[in-house]
């Protein structure tokens, strides 16, 4: 009844009961009465396939009517399944009711679910590729009221967890460091600048970009999404980057003396290459991440080209807008502020004490080409040196618990567990709610979780909560329970987050082997919290030996005993019967008293050639034995999976590194491969970083094309590994992991750090021709001019993301790595710049002649 409500909703693509159980017509037989009767369990069975019969026949057809034809062949009722005739012992009618009890009841006695402690079955709702969680998860808020009025007194429907509450409280995060990273720029504009008619120019850029990006996304259909907001978030610092360039530039003109019309002209030309330089460069780094393919490039696909978007659009009205708003608002009186003397003052101290230092730097060159070939050589040290995951574990206000119990346990057991893990989790200050599925994902495990109140409620994260539980449920005897944390990025295949398969052609016993060598060497690295694996010898069987001579010698056939167990411990339907409109199955079997031991078997009786019951123990010998709990194989070969939760502060990447370590030293003829979140970070981690090599392919190739040159470039481009080198340290130091998230940080790095080394080059080339000067004086000269705008669009990146270092709650891990990285990138990725840079200049660099570059002056006049 509720199912059915939910599965309609639009976007849910299947929904799964969890705990839950279907009603069936239970037929709890007495196996001595039957004997003494003279029945057997497929008597019982021939009885109702024969006395419950759905009937079909069809029509009645008169010559002017038709009329259905409906026949009462089948059984409707408790009171008719009892009345059931089973058999005629000379006039003596033996009934169900003389032989055992009838109820509507569970269809299975093996699952059970429970919340807080109070009985419940539990509803997922699986959303489809094109669903949208927040949709789904409003539309069934909106059905709660009305699925209640037709529930019994008493039961009620609650939603104990959904995502939709993340995904919301992350995007309102994101929203509100969107506007902390708006207001933030603006103000650093204008200390850089001085005036608020100066700061209107950049500024009017960030609402323009924005809407070009909000069309494109429209064009494309991309929706307004987490990662769509956080390519907001960097757009803000980014955008403004080029119309800062121009604003500058002409600014520097109107010192000079000229007007601001031809202060517009010429400045505006000044810097047309480097912008749409820089403009080509950054839609270069973020066009290989749309065209990925697998999970990060279906997440990052409209990050990407949103960015690169509003990135195009920045240069076009740099180039456009901005010079003609400069004509109006810049004057030779711009600079008369308070503000605006004292920014100008403030950059001169800086251009002149950068370019006596710079002048040393140049001097002793082989001190500074020094420095940058340690940076070259510590790269791969500081990589190595990174932990590493596919993406960082975001607190979702959850923890996931994975129950397995001992293989003779039965749901009374499991049962008896739960309502222990309810007393742990209500003794947890953070605890909201606990509930517990039994019976799932094989008959002796079960599924569970800890909501916890809201982020701000709480003191503690989800990780420091992880380990808390952990302790505390591992005291408890009798089971064991994982604690693991929801996976960060959709897509994952479920259960605990390490998973590695180990196959063979050889026996189990050698898999058995193998498996516990790895497990113990798991437990003494102390990487992991828990570990486990799904082959043990510990699946108790009860085994019925027939004396197959003596049941021969009786007309005993083999089917007969087969059928005499299933019919009354198999648990196996007949048919089914019809109840308010629905079908619902007909189980017969043996009361629980029989089947509580193995001697319970010794009152099942087979009926001889000769009808006479004879006991099962006459014919067969009962014993126990223990086998192998799970007999699986992967790719056709025999298998055993390892599975584990990493220790708190161990990443997924040193787990599964530790794992491919110790599986070299597998036995010969065995191999591995993996499941879970393990495989996604197999699979999606080398993807990033051919994606950065690919990136700075484009942009060389980008590059070279608008320079004309293949060593220009490269000098440029020598700004990317000094960065790079400054974004992993903290990732070297611990304070974020190597993730998508950290790594996409990395590849924005790539245009960002360019535009300094675009603005120094295109500078020194034109400095070369037009005044006719060497490398050394050029450099030197480009890099104290372009000095104000290389740390004004620095500054405005670095202070754009800034809050996304002190995001909290919803989401924050991610955000605080991208942020990082970019960050601390930027920071010594610019201070080495500064300097190294010209240095290479000076090494590399082409000599330019007049000819190759058009005085700017000359063509200004002209106009």
């Amino acid at each position: 009844m509720v199912e059915p409500m939910f599965a309609g909703i639009e976007g849910v693509a299947k929904i799964q009961v969890l705990g839950g159980q279907s009603l069936a017509m239970r037929l709890w037989l007495d196996p001595q009465r039957l004997a003494a009767y003279g029945i057997t369990g497929e008597d019982v069975a021939a009885a109702i396939r024969e006395n419950n019969f759905q009937a079909a026949p069809g029509q009645v057809k008169g010559l002017y009517v038709v009329s259905d034809l409906r026949v009462n062949t089948d059984l409707k009722s408790i009171d008719g399944f009892k009345n059931l005739v089973l058999k005629n012992v000379n006039g003596a009618i033996i009934r169900v009711r003389d032989v055992g009890t009838v109820e509507l009841s569970a269809s299975s006695t093996n699952t059970s679910g429970s919340m807080s402690d109070v009985p419940a079955m539990f509803l997922g709702l699986d959303a489809a590729p094109t669903g949208n969680p927040l949709v789904i998860v409003k539309r069934v808020r909106e059905l709660i009221p009305e699925i209640e009025k037709t529930l019994p007194p008493g039961v009620t429907v609650q939603i104990p967890f959904e995502v939709a509450t993340f995904i919301q409280a992350s995007i309102d995060e994101v929203a509100h460091t969107l506007l902390e990273a708006l207001a933030i720029v603006i103000l650093v504009i204008y200390l850089c600048l001085g005036t608020f008619r100066t700061v209107l120019i950049p500024l009017v850029t960030i609402p323009l970009s924005m809407f070009g990006a909000a069309m494109l996304m429209h064009v494309f259909g991309f929706s307004l999404n987490l990662l769509t907001l956080l390519a907001m978030v960097l757009a803000i610092g980014l955008v403004v980057d080029d119309a800062i360039v121009v604003v500058e530039n002409v600014h520097r003109h109107i010192e000079e003396g000229r007007t601001p019309f031809d202060a517009a002209l010429i400045g505006a030309r000044e810097v047309a290459g480097p912008v749409i330089a820089m403009t080509l460069t950054l839609a270069a780094v973020y066009a290989p991440i749309g065209f990925m393919g697998g999970l990060t490039g279906t997440l990052f696909k409209e990050f990407a080209l949103s960015l690169a978007g509003s990135v195009v659009i920045s240069g076009v009205v740099a180039l456009t807008l901005s010079p003609i708003m400069s004509t109006k608002l810049l004057s030779e009186k711009t600079s008369e502020g308070y503000m605006a003397v004292k920014a100008e003052k403030f950059f001169e101290y800086l251009a002149v004490r950068y370019g006596k230092l710079l002048g040393k730097s140049l001097h002793h060159r082989w001190i500074t080409l020094t420095v940058a070939v340690v940076i070259f050589v510590s790269l791969p040290i500081l990589y190595k040196s990174a932990q590493s995951e596919l993406a960082p574990i975001e607190d979702q206000n959850i923890l996931l618990t994975a129950i397995k119990a001992p293989q003779h346990a039965n749901l009374h057991y499991l049962e008896a567990f739960a309502r222990k893990f309810h007393e742990v989790g209500k003794g947890i200050p953070e605890s909201y709610s606990t509930w517990i599925a039994n019976g799932t994902d094989g008959f002796a495990n079960s599924v569970g979780g800890l909501n916890l109140v809201k982020w701000q409620d709480r003191k503690r994260d989800a990780n420091a909560i992880q380990a808390d539980l952990q302790n505390r449920v591992g005291q408890i005897e009798g089971t064991n329970l994982f604690v693991f944390q929801m996976p960060p990025l959709p897509g994952s295949t479920g259960g605990l987050p390490v998973q590695m398969v180990i196959r063979s052609d050889q026996g189990y016993s050698a898999i058995y082997d193998a498996m516990n060598n790895l497990k113990k060497k798991a437990r003494d690295s102390g990487l992991f919290a828990v570990v486990d694996s799904d082959l043990d010898y510990n699946n108790p069987v009860t085994q019925v030996e027939v004396d197959r001579e003596k049941a021969g010698s009786l007309g005993i056939r083999m089917s007969d005993i087969g059928q005499a167990l299933n019919g009354l411990i198999g648990e196996n339907y007949v048919n089914r019967f019809s109840y308010y409109g629905r079908a619902y199955d007909v189980i017969p079997m043996s009361i629980a008293s029989q089947r509580l031991t193995p001697d319970g078997l010794k009152n099942y009786y087979v009926q001889d050639r000769n009808g006479r019951q004879i006991p099962l123990s006459e014919v067969a010998r009962i014993r126990m034995k223990v086998e192998p709990n799970a007999l699986t194989q992967f790719n056709q070969l025999n298998s055993a999976t390892f599975q584990a939760v990493p220790a708190p502060g161990v990443a997924l990447g040193d787990a599964v590194a530790f794992l491919e370590r110790e599986a070299a030293n597998l036995p010969i003829g065995f191999s591995y491969d993996w499941q879970s979140d393990a495989r996604q970070y197999i699979q999606e981690g080398s993807k990033l970083v051919l994606t950065f090599v690919f990136a700075m392919i484009v942009i060389y190739l980008v590059l070279s094309v608008q320079y004309e040159s293949f060593r220009d470039p490269l000098i440029i481009l020598i700004s990317v590994p000094l960065s790079i080198c400054g974004a992993l340290l903290p990732l070297a130091l611990g304070y974020t992991s190597l993730n998508i998230y950290t790594q996409i940080g990395l590849i924005t790095l790539i245009g960002l750090i360019s535009k300094h080394g675009i603005l120094m080059v295109a500078f020194a080339n034109e400095l070369q021709a037009s005044e006719n000067i060497g490398r050394l004086e050029a450099i030197h000269k480009a890099a104290q001019v372009r000095l104000r705008p290389i740390l004004m669009t620095t500054a405005a990146m670095v202070v754009g993301l800034a809050p996304l270092i002190f995001a909290s709650g919803a989401g924050a891990n991610s955000r605080f790595g991208l942020g990082l990285v970019i960050v601390v990138g930027m920071l010594i990725g610019t201070t080495f710049t500064l300097f190294i840079l010209p240095t290479f200049y000076t090494v590399l660099g082409s000599k330019k002649h007049v000819s190759h570059v058009a005085p700017l002056e000359t063509a200004a006049e002209a106009s």
